[in-house]
């Protein structure tokens, strides 16, 4: 099978704490980034979830305020009609 190159740039602390890792792991760079195409290629898909950013403590404060309104309904009213919700939010 005939080889080729491929370049990634990345920071320079990330591409040492995956040198290391990789090293743990008894293998190169090259090694990890062709078992991931390997199973991309395979599967036609990440195989990984990818998300957004860990919520800060405000947002995770919100999250929580709103399962625990969800799980007691006496904390907070519902609607079903936005132009009553409104109505009422702005009175």
């Amino acid at each position: 099978m005939a080889q080729t190159s491929v370049n990634i740039r990345m920071d320079a602390d990330l591409k040492r704490q995956f040198e290391a890792f990789c090293s743990d792991m008894g293998m190169s760079m090259t090694t990890a980034f062709c078992i991931f195409a390997k199973k991309v290629v395979r599967e036609y898909r990440i195989p990984f979830e990818i998300g957004g950013d860990v919520p800060n403590e405000e947002t995770r404060q919100a999250i929580e305020e709103v399962q625990r309104m969800k799980a007691d309904p006496s904390l907070g009213k519902s609607y079903t009609d936005i132009d009553l919700m409104m109505k009422e939010l702005l009175e």
